[in-house]
This record gives C-alpha cells, structure tokens and sequence, in this order.
C-alpha cells in the first residue's frame, strides 16, 4: 500500500522485560536489508536502551533538543546498516513525564525534521504512563509485546484497555516473544483477545511471534543484533516474517506520514 510518508509504528509493552527494544532493533535491521531507510525513535526516555543494543554511543539526545540546546536533526546517530536513530538520554527521571511545554518543544522539532525515512519505529517505554500513551497514540498503529507470562498478558491488557478507553485506539497487533512453541504463541494470543473482546468490545491483531532462542541473549551481549550475527536462526526466521507480514498488511489505512504523528499527537496531547 502506498502512503504519503514514512510509516509510523509504535511498539510497547505492558511489563517491561518482554524484549520490546530488541525486537525493534532487529526488525530495523531486517528492513534496512531491504534497502529501506528506517529510523528509530528511543521513546523511553528516562531509561533508553536502543543505543546499548545497537553497539553505538551517541554524543547527544533528546535531553539536549528538550532543553534547547540542539536540534533533533542534530542530535540523530547513524547505527548500523545505516539506520538512523533518535537516542534518548538514561537515568534522567525529570523526562519520564513530559510537560506541556516538552511536547511542544517536541512536535515543534518534528515538523522541521526532514530526515528521510521509509520506516519510523517508535520504541516507547513500558506501561501506562503519560509518556507511552503519548506515542503510541500519536503513531499510526501500534505493536504490543507479551510473553507468556500471566503478568505479562495481564500489563498488555491493560496498556490497550487505557489506550482504547481513554484515547479511542482501536487498532492494536499482538506480537507474542519468548515462546516455546507456536501453540504457546496462540493460546497466549487468544487469552489476551478473549478478554479484549469481552470487556472492551475490542478486536485485536495476531501479528506473530519470536521463538525462545538462547542465542538472543549472547546477541544482546555481543550489542549486535541478532540477525546480523545467526542470520539463519529461528529467531531471524520468525522476525522476517513478522517484518513482512507487516509491510504486506497494514492495520486500516497508513496515511499521512510525519504530518499524520504531528495531528495526532497534539490531538492527544
């Protein structure tokens, strides 16, 4: 499908620990493979995590362009394969909640951002907070992470019950990570659509899932991602699936690029 810009997802989590950050990275890896210009927003900006496992260390980040000593264009750090990359700052709690005047400062940054990208990937932090809502409210479509783990289904529950309740979000796809099998998958899916659609009236997305490969770990370590370093692993397997079952089939209709982030997210903001 053709859209007037990039696309723009956001992936989140209910509970943080679900592999949310190095499933963006390896799906920015596959996509640069395609010769596709992507871009990584670190959201989580009190405890960034993008950069660790990319291997890179930016100089600059969103701290800097927020208290308006640099530009985002100037702060943007190149990964590997090309992949450009908004870095957030670690450890700085006063942005784990954006002011008024924070996003402002943001979009006002956003749409003089000029950075070409077919794919923007907003890495957003885990839970409800303002800042979560913020983004993936704002993003074209969202991907939530789970595992298997009651406590995990449970947060991503709730993260899309907020989301549909209180900003009117309709469109989430379930990305199961860590299973054992891909019935471990499904039923994992299946207990958390059960229950969206018995209290929220909502339907949700299968979009796959990511198999528990311990090999991820010694990646993770290495700050390589995955698929540059087994490239014919289970775990690369399943990510070009999930990667082109994504480009194939968009949630409704992709439109608007930038112009789209910037209406919505002064819409929620």
């Amino acid at each position: 499908m053709k859209t007037n810009g990039p696309r723009i997802i956001a992936v989140s989590s209910g509970k943080g620990g679900v592999g949310k950050t190095n499933f963006v990275a390896n799906l920015a890896l596959y996509y640069a493979g395609m010769n596709k210009k992507v871009l990584i927003m670190d959201a989580d900006l009190g405890l960034s995590n993008i950069d660790v496992i990319l291997g890179i260390t930016p100089r600059y980040n969103l701290k800097h362009v927020l208290n308006g000593s640099k530009t985002l264009k100037e702060i943007v750090a190149e990964g590997p394969m090309g992949i450009k990359i908004i870095p957030a700052s670690s450890g700085v709690r006063e942005l784990t909640r954006l002011t008024d005047t924070q996003r402002l400062k943001l979009l006002s940054e956003l749409e003089h951002f000029d950075v070409p990208a077919d794919v923007i990937l907003i890495d957003t932090g885990a839970g409800i907070s303002d800042n979560v809502l913020f983004f993936c409210s704002s993003a074209q479509e969202t991907i939530v992470v789970v595992t298997p783990e009651p406590t995990s289904i449970a947060d991503a529950y709730a993260l899309i019950k907020v989301l549909s309740r209180d900003f009117g979000e309709k469109c989430f796809r379930i990305l199961v990570n860590t299973a054992r099998s891909e019935k471990e998958a499904f039923d994992t899916f299946r207990k958390l659509a059960l229950v969206a659609d018995r209290f929220l009236s909502l339907s949700i997305d299968y979009l796959g899932y990511l198999p528990f490969e311990p090999s991820v770990k010694d990646a993770i370590i290495a700050q390589k991602g995955y698929i540059s370093i087994y490239p014919n692993g289970s775990f690369a397997k399943k990510i070009a699936l999930v990667a082109n079952k994504l480009l194939d089939d968009p949630v409704g209709e992709v439109k608007g690029g930038i112009q789209f982030f910037l209406k919505q997210a002064l819409r929620v903001g």
